[in-house]
């Protein structure tokens, strides 16, 4: 699933050339993927996109009608796109500006190819047309688009806790989140705690901090929960750095490029040289550095407390 450094990057990407241009044509050719049906989707057409951006792992086009001022669209005139990529989704952009060259076309059938097409939007600014296709490549298709006045419409918008790189965020505030028994994943995953943070950084971020993924939030000393903190916005930081600027089809190489152990299961571990391990969990899978992390002990997965464990929301 995207999450807060490659979505920062393709916000800040697609604003750089979307801001100001006018929407021509919302299109979904699965219609399930428009979760919103207050809007007919035509109605967008003809308005100005005053900007993109994120929030949490939400992609948001801010639009307001052409005469509209941008105060005005930020007085609450605005009508967003708001896209959750679920755990396939990506973007496709293409158009050309001058001076650039097109990226080459994925080859057909490879992870990079177009996949199934949930939505596609098109835009012009200043004579350069675009076009976004939003694409879902997983088995089950969770990839949902909604068109709101506010985004906090949006319930996993309105449920976001504080965005993890935010300088508001502070240690004191950090610091309540681990009051409970949950494991501390789980804990710094769960999008209504913290905004952002998914499966893959979530394992880099416990490796950074050497922390096993299975330790109760409880039992985290101070050192251990300021150690956490300071490695959360370092991994999150530096990923949110060596992405900004790269197009959307290099964002997820970039990414899985620049991982220590997440999805490196059998690899060997660039700070201590122990083997990457890997455990089944809660839905899914993740992986971690016994000699970093876990004392040199492999992992076991854990029994369910009280039954069935849930996964952590937005994740």
């Amino acid at each position: 699933m995207p999450e807060l450094p490659e979505l920062t990057a393709l916000a800040a990407y697609l604003d750089e050339r979307l801001a100001g241009a006018t929407v021509v044509s919302l299109q979904f050719p699965a219609r399930f993927a428009l979760k919103s049906k207050e809007f007919d989707p035509e109605s967008l057409t003809g308005r100005t996109v005053r900007r993109v951006h994120r929030r949490g792992k939400f992609l948001l086009f801010q639009t307001s009608a052409a005469t509209d001022s941008a105060k005005y669209a930020d007085d609450g005139g605005a009508l967003s796109i708001v896209v959750s990529f679920a755990k396939d989704g990506w973007l496709r952009l293409s158009g050309k500006l001058p001076g650039t060259k097109d990226a080459p076309e994925p080859e057909p059938g490879s992870k990079a190819g177009p996949g199934y097409i949930a939505a596609r939007f098109g835009f012009t600014n200043h004579g350069t047309d675009f076009e976004v296709e939003l694409t879902d490549t997983g088995q089950w298709k969770g990839l949902a688009v909604h068109l709101v006045h506010d985004p906090q419409e949006v319930s996993g918008v309105a449920e976001l806790g504080p965005e993890a790189l935010d300088p508001a965020f502070t240690l004191e505030e950090f610091t309540h989140l681990f009051a409970s028994r949950q494991r501390i994943k789980d804990i710094i995953r769960d999008q209504k705690r913290i905004a952002g943070i998914g499966n893959g950084y979530s394992d880099e971020i416990l490796h950074a901090a050497k922390l096993s993924p299975l330790t109760p939030g409880a039992s985290l000393d101070p050192d251990s929960v300021g150690r956490l903190y300071t490695a959360m916005r370092q991994v999150l930081g530096d990923a949110t750095t060596a992405l900004s600027g790269l197009a959307p089809d290099k964002l997820k190489a970039a990414k899985k490029a620049s991982m220590a152990v997440h999805g490196r299961t059998g690899g060997i571990c660039p700070v201590c040289g122990s083997t990457v391990q890997e455990l089944a969990y809660v839905g899914t899978s993740f992986q971690y550095c016994p000699g970093c992390q876990s004392g040199g002990e492999v992992l076991k997965r854990p029994p369910a407390r009280g039954g069935a464990e849930k996964e952590p929301a937005g994740d």
